[in-house]
């Protein structure tokens, strides 16, 4: 009989159109074999049926929760209540409720489970309000170190709004990371760096380990490369703030670098639910193209000479960067924006810091093909060689039984 695991996500994993869903999605496809699992997530009441939910979990339990994120006036309102009325940072804040805590209560009393992991620090609160089982073990699965994002955002802000209310997120979330993280009986992060964090800076105990990203070879193997000349793609979710960050940053400052030197670029912004101040580059520069949500990123990325990750902000690893290696795509990447990540500059990616060299960097991969299949081969070979979706997650188990034998 397989142990028993509660995995506690604030969103379903379908579409997979974000780093961290296609992580969770392919980790609990491999865990199945391991666990039988109970999958709690966040559902608005009337939503449609949760499609492909079996294939990465046994049962599952849904809680009542309506984001407002549609709604502009409704936003505003709710930040405003958090920046006033709580002491918590606003995207945990928006996720802890009565309603959620008492469902996620009732499945803890009327079941037994061996493990309990809580994906992302989203639903955290409703899970630490509850006493603990001392036959049941809580890891918690961290992604990023999410102080850490809101402390770049704070430094990147561009006037002086931004710059109070992301000072205020900050030191928020640098409280309640530290406090929420020691509730644990175990952490696992998803880089070095971020295990590092947590336990140097965070004073951590409890930290497990890190798992590496994995991809998925043969999936982005299915469709052949046929790049168009000078066409670069960025790949990332356009509803999370350091993409959108990074990707403005990059028009405003490197594009036009890259276009004088060679006047036919092309850059398209490849990414669900993009602002519409992204959307309107397209509808202004003819040599931009935003996607929005695509059913399949691939034939983009076949079509691509290079691929860009121009991030100033940021935590946890880039599944995306090893998702476009293995698709065969050289890379431009900040030191940021590959943060976590195994690369070697000049090898098998290129690392370039400021506007002027990654401009540079993205015109000497356009113009030299040799150079730019070289940087991609070395690429692919690194996630072939190293990180499969099967070896990420035997070392996920490994460190779960290391967590439940203490």
């Amino acid at each position: 009989m397989k142990p028993s695991l509660l995995w506690i996500k604030a969103d379903e994993l379908y579409p997979l159109n974000s780093g961290g869903k296609i992580r969770t999605y392919n980790m609990m496809v491999q865990l199945k074999a391991h666990y039988d699992i109970t999958y709690f997530t966040l559902k608005a009441p009337g939503a449609a049926p949760t499609p492909n939910i079996q294939s990465y979990s046994d049962h599952q339990i849904f809680a009542n929760w309506q984001d407002n994120k549609d709604s502009k006036l409704s936003l505003l309102t709710d930040v405003g209540k958090n920046v006033v009325g709580s002491s918590l940072p606003y995207v945990i804040d928006k996720y802890t409720t009565q309603s959620i805590t008492d469902t996620l209560k009732g499945v803890l009393e009327d079941q037994h489970f061996d493990i309990v992991v809580c994906d992302f620090l989203s639903l955290s609160v409703n899970l630490t309000r509850l006493p603990k089982k001392p036959e049941t073990t809580y890891v918690l699965f961290q992604h990023n170190v999410e102080s850490y994002i809101w402390e770049r955002h704070y430094k990147n802000a561009g006037n002086v709004a931004s710059k109070i209310f992301y000072k205020n997120q900050w030191q928020r979330f640098k409280t309640f990371e530290q406090s929420t993280c020691q509730w644990f009986d175990g952490v696992i992060a998803v880089s070095d760096f971020d295990k590092q964090v947590f336990t140097e800076q965070f004073g951590l105990k409890n930290v497990l380990g890190h798992v590496e990203t994995g991809v998925d070879l043969d999936f982005f193997a299915e469709i052949p490369r046929q790049p168009k000349p000078c066409s670069l793609v960025f790949l990332g979710s356009m509803d999370w703030m350091p993409n959108i960050d990074g990707i403005e940053d990059f028009i405003k400052h490197c594009y036009p670098k890259i276009k004088q030197a060679l006047p036919q670029v092309t850059l398209t912004i490849l990414g669900r639910n993009p602002p519409d101040k992204i959307t309107q580059y397209g509808e202004t520069d003819s040599s931009i193209t935003v996607t929005g949500t695509v059913d399949d990123v691939r034939p983009y990325l076949a079509a691509a000479s290079a691929s860009i990750v121009p991030l100033r902000i940021g935590g946890g690893t880039r599944i995306k960067i090893f998702e476009t290696m293995a698709a065969g795509l050289p890379v431009i990447s900040t030191t940021i924006g590959a943060e976590g990540l195994p690369i070697k500059h000049n090898e098998n990616i290129m690392i370039a810091d400021d506007h002027s060299t990654f401009a540079e960097a993205s015109v000497a991969l356009l113009k030299d093909n040799e150079k730019a299949a070289q940087i991609a081969m070395n690429g692919y070979k690194l996630v072939k060689e190293n990180y499969s979706w099967k070896t990420v997650t035997q070392d996920f188990v490994d460190m779960l039984n290391t967590a439940s034998n203490k």
